[in-house]
Order: C-alpha cells, then structure tokens, then sequence
C-alpha cells in the first residue's frame, strides 16, 4: 500500500538528513510539496523537521540552496506566522545574514508574515537582533530585499512597542550608521522614516525627535539640486496628511518651498526640481484648500501657468496635471475662473495639444480637460454650468466634433480618453443639447464596432450610463433616444447581437 502524502512528506524530510548528496531528493520533495494543497501541509508541516532543511541552506550549492528555498517558501506558508516567530528565531536571523539573496527574500518576507500578524508581532520585540538584521538589510545591493525590509519596519513602527523599539533602543544607531552608507540607502531610510511619520502625530513626533525629519528638511532647502528631486517628494508624501501639513506649515517649510519656486526663475537647474516643487503644492491643493493655497502661495498658480504656456514638453505636462488635479474640485475650478482670460487661452491651449501633441501628452490632456469640466449632479448651478460651457467652447472652433474625431483614431488611450471627455460633460444640459443637434452622434454612442477592446467598451458604457443616470438626458434626447441607450446600458458593455441563420430546402 502506498504511504500516505503526509508521510511521505516525513520520509523525504527525515532522509535528507542522512544523504551526502541530496538535490535528487530535495527535487523529489520540493515536486511532492507544490502538488498538495495548503490544507493537506497545514494539518502535517509542523511534525516535519524543517531545521534540517533549514541547514541545506548553508552550502554553497546554488541549485540546492534554490531548491530549498522554494520547498521552504511554501511549507513556511502553511505555518501560521506565530509559529514561525517563535519556532525558528535563529533560523531567520541567519537568513538575513546569508550570502545568497534568495534566501535574504525568503526570511524578509517571513518577517513581513510576522509583522503583518497582530499576534506574531510581539514576538519581533523579544528579538533585537532580528530587528536590527532588518535595517541592515536596508543597506543591501538586492533592491527587492530593501523595500522588503522598510515595509517590514514600517508596519512593526504602526504600534507603540514597535516607535520605542526602533527610536529608543540602539536600534536608532543602527538605522543612523545604515544611513551612512550611500546617498541611494540614505533615500530608502528617509522613505521608512516618511511612510512611519505619515501613519500619526506620535508616530511624527518619535521621527522629529530621533532627527531624521530634520535632516530630511535640511537637504530639501540644501544646494544639491539632484537631492532636492527626490527630498521634495517624499516632503510631498508627509504633507498629505493633516498632522504632516501643519508641522511643515510650523516649520516654515511651505513657505520656503514657495521661495524656492520664486528663486527659480534665476536658477539655471531649476528644470530638475520645478515639476515637483509644483506637484508639491498641486497635492496640497487637493487635501487642504484650492482656495487658501492659491491665495495665500500666488507663486505657485503663476508658475503652472508659465508652464502650461511655455514650450518645454516636461513642464507643459506636470502643468496640465497639476491643473487637472486643482480643477478636480469644485472650490478648485472657481480658483481658476477667477484667473479670468488668461486660464481660458491656457484652456485653449489644452484643446490644441489634445489634438496635435505626442501621444502621451494628449493622453494627459484629455484627462485633464476631463477632470476640469466635470460637475457633480448636486452642483449644477447656472453659474457652474455657465462656466464649464464657456470652458467647453474655448478648446476648439468645433469642440465636440473634435473629441469625437480623436475618439475614432486607432489609439486606446486615445479613444478612451475622449470618451472620458464626453462621460464627464454627460450629465450637463448644454452638452447633451451639443450632442444631440450633432449629426449621427447618439448613433456613434451605441454602435458597439467602434470599440475595439475591452477598456474602450468600458469606458462608452461609463458615458452611456451617465447619459442614462441625468435627471435632463430623457427630455433633451427624446424618447426614441432615449430608450436605445437605456437598452444599451440594460445590455452592458460586452453585449453580441445574435445573428440567426434559416435553412431552406435545397440551399446548399
């Protein structure tokens, strides 16, 4: 009788423990291990003697280290992480030691299972060791084996034991001494320091305190433009949120940032830093007040509207986002109304480069376009309505029928993000009244054939259906209207028309 999965499983572990040269049955298992279910491993992994396989690691063959690493990778997975903390601390601290970075990934994903699990957490604060193995890992030259470890130590730092473990403890030394070791492993710190500083104002206030926040602030205002790149992102992170904002506000950081913007203008290197110098505030727009930051940093609206009005490509393309973002908002698009004709010839602008700028560029214009003119149905004031159709017609002689022409062309992102155009004008009465005294317009909406693959079909169905969902459409589209596109909708977007065929006596 042939033994059961599980004791097979038993077998081959006990045996290799006895073989010299053991590859042919660390294959035999590793094939017996994928092919049982998880539920089969769970019910028979911890009677295995996985130190024994844990040891097969510490050769200096590559195809067996390989080998064990996947049997290992999914009887690891059958074990609750708990277990693993507290069954295998040595093992996983000489993982992260090892040489080879498949078993480095190995053992830091094992400790991302711990730190992800409430009850297997604890377990990381009995071992300090483990912990700092952690940061060093930061410092390692396999990428993947890094952002491991920071998300690792970003999720132990969620807790209070886990804030006093990294940032008063010798820990805090060794993450400071990781840091030393190249400007990239410097980044990655900043980035673990950021994402921990982001999650509250205590999680914060430990980050202010261990000095990292301050460094980090310190190279931002430095004069090494390149550092200024990536410092002005991660500031970007800490400013969207709320306990973030307003320690950068105390600081006077926002308001350095706004001069940094202003002294660009003489800085002949300011094209490295200017796009995220803007995206800065564009974010800050967003979660804070369109209103009070366009006020109160003036600096910041000139800039985007240089931009947009210049010729460098890459700054024309974080304007039309950064305008996108700003205008994605109701208070946001009254900001820009009030610019007056100066936003409407850079509107203008945005219906130009739609049409004949790269494919990219167009891409982010139409979702700009998009985001600028959209209305919520409970905003559907005269005025709002009467600004966003004056917005309308100032992108072309023939707004819709240009739309309607860049959605026929042979690019998806093209033809869907026309299509994004129109589903964001769908529900305001002056463009269904556009649409509706436009030649063969409703029977483009419906014609199926005209949408190649599945994001295109997904995207008309999203305009059919906010052309159904308004309050207007039945009325200004007529009932024959009307009803094909609640037919369409009722359909849905992947819908086939049968087409059925008569026998007749004597057809060949």
């Amino acid at each position: 009788m042939a033994a059961s999965p599980g004791l097979e499983l038993e077998r081959l572990v006990a045996e290799l423990s006895r073989l010299e040269e053991p590859t042919e049955t660390l294959k035999t298992l590793k094939t017996a291990v994928l092919a049982l279910p998880l539920a089969t491993l769970r019910e028979r992994v911890p009677q295995l003697q996985l130190r024994g396989l844990f040891s097969l690691l510490n050769g200096d063959d590559r195809e067996q280290i390989a080998i064990c690493v996947s049997i290992l990778e999914r009887l690891l997975e059958a074990l609750e992480p708990v277990y693993v903390a507290q069954n295998f601390k040595e093992e996983l601290q000489r993982g992260l030691f090892h040489p080879d970075d498949l078993v480095k990934m190995l053992t830091v994903s094992q400790v991302g299972r711990i730190v992800a699990s409430s009850e297997a957490v604890a377990e990381m604060f009995n071992n300090l060791e483990l912990l700092r193995q952690i940061i060093l890992c930061i410092g390692g030259e396999k990428i993947a084996v890094a952002k491991e470890a920071v998300k690792s130590l970003s999720r132990i730092a969620q807790t209070k034991a886990g804030l006093e473990a990294l940032f008063v403890s010798n820990l805090l030394n060794d993450l400071k001494n990781v840091m030393a070791t190249s400007d990239v492993v410097r980044y990655r710190v900043y980035e673990l320091i950021v994402e921990i500083a982001s999650v509250s104002e205590e999680s914060l206030d430990y980050c202010v305190k261990s000095g990292f926040i301050s460094q980090l602030l310190k190279e931002l205002t430095g004069d090494d433009v390149l550092v200024r790149v990536t410092c002005i992102e991660m500031v970007t992170t800490l400013a969207c949120t709320f306990h973030g904002r307003r320690y950068l506000a105390q600081q006077g950081i926002i308001d350095k940032i706004s001069n940094m913007i202003i002294s660009a203008e003489s800085d002949p290197f300011s094209g490295f830093y200017l796009p995220g110098l803007v995206k800065f505030f564009g974010n800050l727009a967003i979660v804070d007040s369109p209103q009070q930051i366009c006020e109160r940093y003036p600096a910041f609206v000139e800039k985007v509207l240089e931009m947009a009005e210049g010729h460098d490509v890459t700054m024309i393309g974080v304007a039309v986002d950064t305008l996108g973002i700003l205008g994605s908002n109701v208070e946001g698009k009254q900001v820009l109304q009030k610019i007056g004709s100066r936003f409407q010839k850079v509107f203008k602008k945005l219906g130009s480069q739609a049409q004949s700028a790269s494919t990219e560029l167009r891409v982010r214009c139409l979702d700009a376009i998009s985001s600028l003119l959209y209305l919520p149905p409970d905003k559907h004031t005269d005025d709002l309505l009467a600004m966003t159709a004056s917005w309308f017609s100032c992108l072309s002689t023939q707004p819709l029928d240009l739309f309607r022409s860049i959605s026929t062309q042979p690019f998806p992102e093209l033809h869907c993000g026309a299509l994004r155009v129109f589903t964001a004008i769908a529900n305001q009465p002056w463009a269904q009244r556009l649409m509706i005294n436009s030649p063969g317009f409703v029977e483009y909406i419906i014609d199926r054939r005209v949408d190649p693959d599945k994001p295109s079909k997904d995207a008309k169905f999203e305009l059919v259906k906010a052309l159904v969902n308004s309050t207007t459409a039945a009325e200004t589209f007529g009932n024959q209207h009307y009803l094909r596109l609640r037919a369409y909708l009722r359909d849905g977007p992947y819908y086939v028309k049968a087409i059925s065929t008569v026998a007749v006596d004597g057809a060949e």
